[in-house]
Order: C-alpha cells, then structure tokens, then sequence
C-alpha cells in the first residue's frame, strides 16, 4: 500500500470521548459503532496521517488460531509498516483502503474491506468462524500512536493457512504455551494480545 493511498481514520478526540485506554480493550462494539459512523470516519491520504497522532488509522488484526495453536509469522519487507521489520506477529491484515470498503466508513464497510484484506494476504485452506475479539491501542510508540487495532479471532478447525504475500515471513503455527518464550520477538500489538487473551493459565 502506497503513502497516495486513502486510508481509513477516525479523530483521536472522537476516540478520546469515548474512553482513551492503553493497551486491550475487550468493548470493541460499543467504540467501532460510535466510531465508524460517516460524522466520524473519513479516508485520508496515508502519507498525511501517517504521523499525526489527531488521527487514528482502523487496522483490522486478524488472529488464526486452531485450538492451542496460533499462525505466527515474521514481517517482511514488503509489509507496509516498515518500523515493524523482522519483527514477529500474530496479526494478519492492514489498513482499510477506500477502493476495499467501496468508499463507505461505516461498520459494514470495515468487514467488507476486512475480508477482502484477508484474501490479498493468505488462503485459508480449513473451515472456520471469525469473531471480533477487542481493540489495541499502543501509545507507547510512535506506530502505536497513530494506529487502532481491531482484533479479530479466526478460529479454524485444523491448522492450514497459506501466506499470499512475501511480507508474511516465516509462516508457522505455535502452541499458545510456547508464546510467552519468544515474547520480546513480537511487535508489542502481538505482545499485547498474548498477555491479554492468550497466555496459558
């Protein structure tokens, strides 16, 4: 995805209104229905909310998991972020592109653009359901601060995913237990997720 490309945004004041938090936020329905409305979301040339923080850019971050394993990968250079390189996740998506959500920015809009990002990134060769977990917010970080995470749980039924893109390094799935080993290898969206929902109890 280019820096031309028109992206999905909402106000960080909006987000601010309903309850800024750091870290997970399991109440993903109450901020994307107030959030993803036309008064509030607009699409905006990446290269101009990139780095300003009275933004905040909608990524959709999708985790494959089949029973107690999770589909890992390590970012390559062709993903988009490249403050995120090398680093491993367990998310898969990326930003909301006008052209995806047939230029609307409501909430059916958003899970149309989803699947059509899930498409141009992975095949999914096993049956599942995906379920909107929660949200991430990271402003520890300058990626963090100009991003919100919409996290999504795909449960499948055996452990078979394809990546589509060079971007998606190192394909593999781990055991939920082994997660916390490789911890400091994760961009911090992934750590978060681990601590929040999927550590081991």
């Amino acid at each position: 995805m280019g820096l031309d490309e028109r992206v999905l945004v909402v106000p960080s004041i909006e987000f601010d209104k309903l309850g800024r938090f750091q870290g997970f936020s399991a109440d993903a329905d109450r901020y994307l229905k107030a959030l993803l409305t036309p008064e509030h979301a607009s699409f905006q040339a990446r290269r101009d909310v990139e780095d300003d923080p009275g933004f905040k850019q909608i990524i959709p971050y999708v985790i494959f998991r089949s029973g107690e394993s999770i589909f890992t990968y390590r970012r390559g250079k062709s993903q988009g972020e490249a403050r995120l390189h090398a680093l491993r996740s367990l998310g898969v998506g990326g930003h909301v592109a006008e052209e995806d959500a047939d230029g609307q920015s409501t909430l059916a809009a958003y899970e149309l653009a989803l699947r059509r990002e899930l498409d141009e990134e992975v095949t999914i060769h096993a049956e599942g359901t995906i379920k909107r977990v929660g949200l991430i917010n990271d402003d520890s970080n300058p990626v963090g601060q100009v991003h919100l995470g919409v996290v999504h749980v795909y449960e499948l039924n055996r452990p078979a995913v394809t990546p589509r893109e060079e971007g998606l390094a190192d394909p593999e799935f781990l055991r939920v237990s082994e997660l916390p080993m490789y911890l400091e290898e994760f961009e911090t969206w992934s750590q978060i997720c681990i601590r929040a929902f999927l550590e081991p109890e």
